[in-house]
C-alpha cells in the first residue's frame, strides 16, 4: 500500500471493515443493511483503485484526491504565491490567516 497516503489506507480499512461486518452478519443483508454494505463496498473500490492510480489531480502529499481551490488559476483573483491546487490545504492556510489578522487587532488602548 506504498502509494497511498494514510489517510487512503485508514478509508480503504474502515470500508471493508464494515462490508465485512455487514456481510458476516447471522442474517443475510437486506434493505438498509444492503444499502451500507453496497456504500462500503464502493468506498473499499475507490480507495483501492487508488493503489493505480498516479498522483491526484491536487499534486498535494496530503490530499492527493482532494478537490481543486476553484481559485486556482483564476487571473483576477489569483491564490497568493505558492499555494497550490489543493482546496483543502488552501482553505487551512486561509483559516489560519485570519486567525492571525483577528489576534493582530488593536485592543484599543
Amino acid at each position: 500500500m506504498a502509494g497511498m497516503s494514510r489517510t487512503e489506507v485508514r478509508e480503504l480499512q474502515a470500508a471493508l471493515r464494515t462490508a465485512y461486518d455487514v456481510a458476516f452478519d447471522q442474517e443475510s443483508p437486506a434493505g438498509e443493511q444492503a444499502e451500507v454494505l453496497v456504500d462500503a463496498l464502493r468506498r473499499a473500490l475507490v480507495a483501492a483503485q487508488s493503489l493505480s492510480d498516479g498522483p491526484g489531480e491536487t499534486g498535494c502529499r496530503e490530499h492527493p484526491r482532494g478537490a481543486v481551490d476553484p481559485l486556482y488559476g483564476d487571473r483576477e483573483d489569483p491564490l497568493p504565491a505558492g499555494w497550490g491546487k489543493c482546496l483543502l490545504c488552501n482553505d487551512r492556510r486561509r483559516r489560519a490567516g485570519t486567525r492571525r489578522r483577528a489576534g493582530a487587532v488593536p485592543n484599543g488602548r
